[in-house]
């Protein structure tokens, strides 16, 4: 990865996210989803809230980048847990 010049937490934040997906992927195969009304407005699958989670925990990390000068390890495990509220109740 030195030609990217990727720090570690880069390199784990993209490889999580690829895990994910593999995980996600064999999910569907194993038990189709099915749309569901959560917390959000709209009726949702698995797929759609993992798209809303991942496009809003990067928003979160943009903002928590530009308006803090605390580590980044914050922001991570408050999207994690943002993450799992969505993926269970969203």
């Amino acid at each position: 990865m030195e030609w990217m010049a990727w720090t570690l937490p880069t390199t784990l934040f993209f490889a999580g996210i690829g895990i994910i997906l593999l995980g996600m992927t064999a999910w569907q195969f194993a038990t189709p989803t099915l749309s569901r009304q959560g917390f959000l407005p709209i009726a949702t699958t698995r797929g759609d809230r993992l798209f809303i989670g991942l496009l809003s925990s990067g928003w979160l990390h943009l903002l928590w980048l530009g308006f803090t000068d605390q580590v980044l390890w914050i922001a991570s495990i408050a999207c994690v847990i943002w993450m799992l509220l969505l993926m269970k109740w969203g």
